[in-house]
């Protein structure tokens, strides 16, 4: 049994697998193991994850057919027999000393209170430029890449801090306490040959993809625990390696739809009225934008699903005892609203 289980959803990224892999086999940190869950890939991911030859040990699970980014993690964490969960995008490239940097935030929280860890995450095909350092989440309530576009040396984004949620794409979580905010019950996907697998949702199988990572975040910091970027482990990301675009008819879609149920689900009634102007406003921009770009019905059939789909979601019971964690949320909201604002701006600059 490894300390780490790296855990990897595929579909359809053969393309990305070696540099992936490659970028793993040069790690300092080696007590990890590999775990690739595949979505139903049909791109000879199959064939190639069945035959490689990897210099540390690597499993994979075959899926019959895509779950979505939530349903392929979830069976990857549950299957992991370890202490620390990373999950990784197989479009990134991790630096020679992300596991073990990473691993060394853990060490060094002697509470147990740190739920996630997220990275340096950079560009690869533009490594002066950061693509992400931790996730924020604004009072219009649109989640956000903290520093993307900016430059990677830019002295804010060299120092520890603490973040609203951690970018799933390359974080590494404590297992412990991901089992402990999982949503009740659990959900069943046949594999590739017959078999089941069958798995708590530690993240929401109704949001598929997209905003998975902030409602998981949002029930995280809900409970207290913290969310931290860490600077010193760094990673070079394609991103959208799998959606194949920053803005596409999916992509959008899905996005309006999940954010409705991320407000729904995480916030208490008297947090959502406090919050339901800047919620507003936030569609509102959205609307004027994606119909600018081409993509304006996708987004309002993404709001109709949201809203519509609003009896099935679970929504989080609130606790008196947790109106702490509650305020601690609301004004890390404030303050995201100015940092995004700020980083608006220095990228029109």
């Amino acid at each position: 049994m490894s300390r780490v289980t790296v855990v990897i959803p595929n579909y359809n990224g053969l393309r990305f697998m070696e540099p992936c892999m490659s970028a793993l086999s040069a790690q300092t940190y080696t007590d990890f193991c590999v775990l690739i869950v595949d979505n139903g890939s049909a791109d000879g991911s199959v064939e190639w994850l069945s035959s490689a030859d990897m210099p540390f040990p690597v499993r994979s699970i075959f899926l019959k057919e895509n779950t979505g980014f939530a349903g392929a993690s979830n069976v990857g964490i549950e299957y992991a027999d370890s202490e620390l969960i990373l999950l990784l995008n197989n479009d990134t490239e991790p630096k020679p000393s992300f596991i073990e940097n990473l691993v060394r935030a853990f060490d060094e929280d002697r509470q147990g209170r740190l739920f996630a860890a997220s990275p340096r995450m950079i560009q690869l095909y533009h490594k002066e430029l950061l693509d992400d350092a931790g996730d924020g989440y604004n009072l219009l309530s649109w989640g956000f890449q903290r520093g993307v576009g900016r430059p990677v040396d830019e002295p804010k984004f060299a120092r520890r801090t603490r973040v609203f949620s951690a970018c799933a794409g390359a974080s590494m979580y404590r297992k412990e306490l991901l089992s402990r905010i999982a949503i009740q019950g659990t959900v069943s996907y046949e594999g590739l040959y017959g078999e089941r697998y069958t798995c708590r949702e530690y993240f929401d199988t109704k949001h598929f993809a997209y905003l998975e990572d902030m409602d998981l975040s949002f029930r995280a910091g809900s409970e207290g625990y913290d969310i931290y970027y860490i600077p010193e482990a760094e990673v070079y990301h394609v991103g959208s390696g799998t959606s194949g675009s920053k803005y596409n008819s999916f992509k959008v879609r899905l996005a309006a739809r999940n954010n409705i149920w991320l407000c729904w689900k995480n916030m208490p009634l008297l947090m959502l009225i406090l919050n339901l102007p800047g919620i507003l406003t936030g569609i509102a921009i959205k609307i004027l934008f994606f119909v600018k770009l081409g993509f304006g019905r996708d987004y309002l059939k993404g709001l109709s699903e949201g809203i519509r789909g609003i009896p099935g979601c679970r929504k989080k019971k609130f606790r008196f005892r947790n109106l702490f964690n509650y305020v601690r949320l609301e004004l890390h909201m404030i303050t995201d609203t100015f940092s995004y604002a700020e980083d608006f701006v220095r990228r029109k600059l």
